[in-house]
């Protein structure tokens, strides 16, 4: 079994942030329909911009909290969504 590679993490074609107005939450909207996010996976998410790579966004998110260590958080988080095919590697 060939393992994950997510060095760069970004959102795959047809997949999109957005604000669900009626649920009040943020959600990923994807054709089959829509996955709700806290707060923090947004934050995470948002970083995800296809240059960034996952320490590039792990170093931002622990600037804006205190210099919290987050690396392992983010990069959990990146390789579950991944893993079910919510974000993918830029390269690939």
């Amino acid at each position: 079994m060939e393992s994950l590679r997510l060095d760069v993490p970004v959102l795959p074609n047809g997949f999109r942030l957005h604000w669900d107005k009626v649920r009040q939450r943020h959600v990923i909207l994807y054709p089959e329909g829509a996955l709700g996010l806290n707060e923090t996976a947004v934050q995470v998410l948002e970083l995800c911009d296809g240059k960034r790579t996952i320490e590039d966004i792990a170093d931002e998110l622990s600037a804006r909290f205190g210099g919290a260590d987050v690396h392992d958080d983010v990069e959990n988080l990146l390789i579950s969504l991944a893993n079910i095919g919510m974000v993918k590697d830029a390269g690939n």
